[in-house]
């Protein structure tokens, strides 16, 4: 199902973190109204408890998104399952809790055939969060559907390298660990996610010419899919999916 990515000219549109937009980010509930708005990919970031349990959430630390404080690594799972992970947003939400990785998975059982942006955020057990990640999804027999992005260009490297999985990095300048040359960071990528502050006809066409997909994040109004498009970047990851999909249906 990967294959639906290796046009460059079909728009594939991924929820930010869930529908970002509408609902608390990286929960459950985020994902499933994603999931029921069609879109095609959902984009997501793993972290690791106290206790080595891949954890969905964004941040180093709990203070946005949740009532508790301090190093999401600091807690175990069972603590972290404690924690609000909704009413931040709107007291309707509150009482949501932060996934496992392995409840996210659960979830998309349902939906075969949406693909999965599987972020693993810059730490020092990201190689153990990718390892982790790996297997249960290869458990899932979810494999097919991933591509795996990270900020830390030694984990795109990691993962390249080890699993031969189709990786999404980033423009050099935004990556850590960053390796210039022929056999460096951008040799390992398959896809580049390129902001909208960045993205222009030349950054996408210096992408295409090293044979590395042009995405771009995050094209929330009709303007800026329509810039998108305009620059060849046809995969958007959305922090609100609906402009992108309904200019897609009237391309269609």
């Amino acid at each position: 199902m990967i294959e639906r990515l290796e046009n460059n000219t079909d728009i594939i549109v991924a929820a930010h973190r869930g529908l970002k937009s509408d609902y608390p980010e990286n929960t459950l509930f985020a994902f499933q109204k994603a999931l029921e708005s069609e879109v095609d990919m959902l984009e997501f970031d793993l972290r690791l408890s106290k206790d080595g349990v891949v954890m969905v959430i964004h941040d180093e630390t709990l203070e946005r998104t949740t009532n508790g404080s301090g190093q999401v690594s600091d807690y175990t799972c069972a603590e972290l399952k404690q924690l609000d992970a909704g009413a931040w947003f709107g007291p309707v939400f509150g009482g949501l809790k932060i996934p496992t990785f392995e409840e996210l998975c659960r979830l998309l059982a349902a939906y075969p055939d949406v693909l999965l942006n599987v972020e693993i955020k810059p730490s020092p057990h990201a190689k153990e969060v990718a390892d982790k990640a790996v297997a249960m999804l290869e458990a899932y027999d979810y494999l097919p559907r991933c591509v795996f992005t990270s900020f830390d260009a030694e984990i795109i490297a990691y993962i390249h390298d080890k699993y031969q999985l189709k990786t999404q990095g980033f423009p050099a300048e935004l990556m850590s660990n960053f390796v210039n040359g022929p056999d460096g960071t951008y040799s390992k990528m398959w896809a580049a996610g390129i902001s909208m502050k960045l993205l222009t006809p030349m950054i996408v066409k210096d992408f295409l010419n090293m044979g590395i997909k042009p995405w771009c994040y995050c094209p929330d109004i009709d303007q800026q899919v329509y810039y998108a498009l305009g620059c060849g970047a046809f995969l958007m990851t959305c922090n609100n999916p609906r402009p992108a999909m309904r200019i897609r249906g009237q391309i269609k």
